[in-house]
């Protein structure tokens, strides 16, 4: 009875998390209460809903695209359990958008002849802020290399001398879809690459579920050097590194901003809400659209959070597509 306890306290601490207030389990049949004490799954349709937020009704999709999308969803995990919590509504797949036929490397060749677009530096940009613009201060960097280069070159915080390497991002230079994580791990910062190991590999399976290949998008944190210790980062290391951000999303103009944990999001956002609050909807940052949703490495210590998330990687697939 003791573990029914705990498994009920847990879950309702995680739906706290998301922003709900209210959670009713009068309408629920004891075996549909059980399972949602045992796997945090939601609730049948005809039950009492929860504050959670509503999500369009998407035709249905073919039980192959099911398949895939909960091997995304599980993880290491069993694909089949992990199916339970991708409904038969999800978004048919859409097609892959038309691909740069080189990804931007994560880190900078030195010769300027080694970068993607030499031939044609890309119009300078500014990003719109409440209806007026913003520059980010470098639009002496042309290029994805050039700011890599900035990023591997920059002293204007502590974190570079701790850090083994500089992580600025990588994918595709012509990207329409973005994604921001918090700040590299010790992997990363072994690599010099964003999102790898247990939880980049559930990114990528996450992005290859809603359509598109990892080489397809641009992926990259909001600080590039990695915190000792993975501390949350600190307000002065935001603000150093909050121009090489700005700037690669003026070179990119993205379609829309996939923020992946709580700190990307009230990083970008500037908000102290709790994730489960920002997720969900659509935001702008500087003009762009921006959807919020749990890091893939809270994804893997919490399962129950899976369901939510699938639902705002589809949202910001919607977005890119009505872009």
């Amino acid at each position: 009875m003791s573990d029914a306890h705990d498994r009920l306290r847990q879950y309702l601490a995680q739906r706290k998390e998301m922003g709900e207030q209210e959670f009713v389990l009068d309408s629920l049949s004891v075996d549909e209460a059980l399972k949602v004490l045992a796997f945090g799954v939601t609730p049948p349709a005809g039950a009492t809903p929860s504050a959670a937020r509503s999500v369009d009704a998407p035709p249905p999709v073919r039980d192959s695209e099911k398949r895939r999308a909960a091997e995304a969803l599980a993880g290491d995990g069993d694909w089949r359990k992990a199916l339970a919590s991708v409904d038969a509504g999800a978004p048919a797949k859409p097609a892959a958008p038309a691909r740069s036929p080189e990804p931007a490397p994560s880190a900078p060749a030195p010769a300027a002849s080694s970068e993607a677009n030499t031939s044609e530096a890309p119009e300078r940009v500014a990003l719109d802020v409440g209806g007026g613009s913003t520059r980010s201060g470098r639009e002496d960097l042309d290029t994805l290399q050039a700011v890599a280069a900035a990023i591997a070159a920059c002293s204007a915080c502590t974190l570079a001398a701790t850090a083994i390497n500089h992580v600025p991002g990588e994918g595709n230079p012509n990207a329409g879809f973005v994604i921001v994580g918090e700040a590299p791990g010790a992997t990363e910062d072994e690599l010099g690459r964003p999102f790898v190991g247990k939880s980049g590999d559930l990114l990528t399976k996450i992005i290859d579920a809603i359509g598109f290949r990892r080489e397809d998008v641009f992926i990259c944190n909001v600080l590039k050097h990695r915190p000792p210790g993975n501390r949350n980062p600190s307000p002065s290391e935001i603000v150093a590194c909050r121009p090489f951000l700005l700037r690669q999303l003026e070179l990119l103009r993205p379609r829309v901003i996939l923020a992946l944990g709580t700190f990307a999001a009230q990083t970008l956002l500037e908000s102290d809400s709790p994730i489960g609050k920002l997720r969900g909807i659509e935001h702008r940052y500087h003009g762009i659209p921006l959807v919020a949703t749990y890091h893939p490495a809270a994804l893997l210590r919490n399962p129950n959070w899976k369901r939510p998330a699938w639902e705002d990687v589809q949202l910001a697939r919607r977005i890119f597509d009505r872009a």
